[in-house]
């Protein structure tokens, strides 16, 4: 009689693990490569943009600088709000770059424009 329960937990745990690999398949969705509108975005996985951004919109002293710094990235104002101000976009490599020199340069007390 034991062998008879034996087979009987046997054949119910294949039966759930069975409905558990289906359950978790159908969970899973397989890594997609980000394709032309899955670029990076800021937020919590992007802290060093975050910090450029946040240092950048520090550096802003007088009236007309985003104007001139948009025009320096040869940018329009309005990227640049999205870029520092409300940082729902990230540049390119170089006008990362740019930023960067130009943040040293206002550090020295200078401008790059």
């Amino acid at each position: 009689m034991a062998i008879g329960h034996l087979k009987t937990y046997t054949a119910l745990l294949r039966d759930l693990s069975a409905a558990r690999a289906l359950a978790a398949a159908r969970k899973f969705t397989p890594y997609r490569r980000p394709g032309y509108a899955g670029a990076l975005r800021p937020g919590p996985a992007t802290p060093l943009w975050n910090e450029l951004a946040a240092a950048v919109r520090r550096a802003f002293r007088r009236r007309g600088e985003k104007a001139r710094l948009a025009r320096s990235l040869g940018i329009s104002r309005q990227r640049l709000h999205v870029l520092i101000v409300k940082p729902t976009a990230c540049p390119d490599a170089e006008r990362t770059l740019q930023l960067i020199l130009w943040l040293e340069a206002r550090r020295n007390g200078g401008d790059l424009v």
